[in-house]
């Protein structure tokens, strides 16, 4: 994979803080991401990164998938489409939601967002189905009329790669995956992904995939730095033997491996705070300790080495992570360049186990 390649920017810094009265070395802390000064002016790409592969398709994607969850939440729409633009102005193509978040409302702002920029070609959707109100579980009909209401809410004919948000035991497999691959036959459809399947199901529908049916090409665990063991068993050897893409969600801990959260003091009444509480203990210091100490030898942040350590795994396509602000996507992206050294790497195991 290419290094990491300096922006090429122009620099007006000095002259807008003359204009505000302030020293141009001066900065405000907002934020466990960096911030980026919005005098500077991107005249090119982030880095020069190579794709990966989903699986066996033929979608290529950058190495960081952009997680749309907040979008329309705790990003307002003015602020979800420049991260948007932001996103592929540093080279990203992947981005993900779900017909569930905001009730919908993250996908409108996609397909707003592509219709406006005319840029749906060029953009690799993947967007999840089964936990929406109105279209609920696995079902035939929820699944259709799920598929349905995405299409339209993102102004497109086709989603690239559609997700079972959760297992739903209530119906079976078969049917579920019959259902998707009529979707797939009509073209609305590109691929399938598993999100939230536990290995022993996985290893069913791949069974059922034998007789024609279509098969998982993906999957979506909750998988992290602080959060290892549930991927680390069964699921992670089913994922490798299966040649699955794996798109760990979740890759950012709720904002603890941004650094931002390291004392009681830090957390707020914010949903991600209150999740993020759980790993504000010794172990989570011992954790971000380390990745402070290897964020400063790549001259790094804390969030794009706890990206580059899931990138670093075998399986792993595309960590899903979210911004809340334009200026943080860039601590994302810049993880899809950063080789960890072996050391590095062991040192990071040995202290989140």
């Amino acid at each position: 994979m290419a290094q990491l390649l300096p922006l090429r920017l122009r620099d007006h810094s000095s002259r807008a803080a003359k204009a505000a009265g302030t020293n141009a070395d001066e900065r405000v802390e907002t934020s466990a991401l960096p911030v980026f000064d919005p005098a500077l002016e991107l005249t090119g790409p982030l880095s020069i990164v190579a794709p990966r592969r989903i699986g066996e398709t033929d979608l290529a994607v950058y190495p960081l998938a952009l997680g749309a969850s907040v979008f329309g939440w705790t990003a307002d729409s003015e602020t979800s489409l420049n991260i948007l633009d932001r996103y592929a102005q540093l080279g990203g193509n992947f981005v993900d939601t779900a017909d569930s978040y905001v009730g919908g409302r993250s996908e409108v702002l996609i397909g707003r967002w592509m219709q406006e920029r005319r840029n749906r070609d060029a953009v690799v959707i993947a967007t999840k189905v089964g936990r929406h109100q109105d279209n609920h579980g696995l079902g035939s009909v929820s699944i259709v009329r799920a598929v349905e209401a995405s299409l339209e809410r993102l102004q497109t004919d086709h989603i690239d790669l559609l997700y079972f948000h959760d297992d739903d035991l209530s119906v079976p497999l078969e049917d579920s995956l019959a259902t998707v691959e009529w979707l797939i036959e009509s073209g609305k459809v590109r691929y399938l992904g598993a999100s939230n399947f536990s290995a022993d199901r996985l290893i069913e529908a791949r069974i059922l995939s034998s007789t024609g049916l279509p098969k998982f090409v993906a999957i979506e665990p909750h998988y992290n730095l602080v959060h290892r063991a549930e991927f680390e068993s069964d699921l992670r050897i089913v994922a490798s033997a299966q040649g699955l893409a794996v798109m760990p969600c979740y890759a950012l801990a709720n904002g603890f491996l941004t650094g931002k959260y390291r004392s009681k003091d830090d957390l707020k009444a914010g949903a991600r705070s209150v999740r993020a509480a759980e790993y504000v203990n010794r172990r989570g210091q011992r954790v971000l300790s380390v990745l402070d100490r290897v964020a400063r030898e790549h001259e790094s942040t804390v969030a794009s080495i706890a990206l580059a350590w899931l990138l670093a795994k075998r399986s792993i396509v595309a960590p899903v992570a979210s911004a809340s602000r334009p200026e943080q996507v860039e601590a994302l992206m810049a993880a899809a360049a950063i080789r960890l050294t072996r050391a590095q790497m062991l040192e990071l195991d040995r202290v989140s186990e």
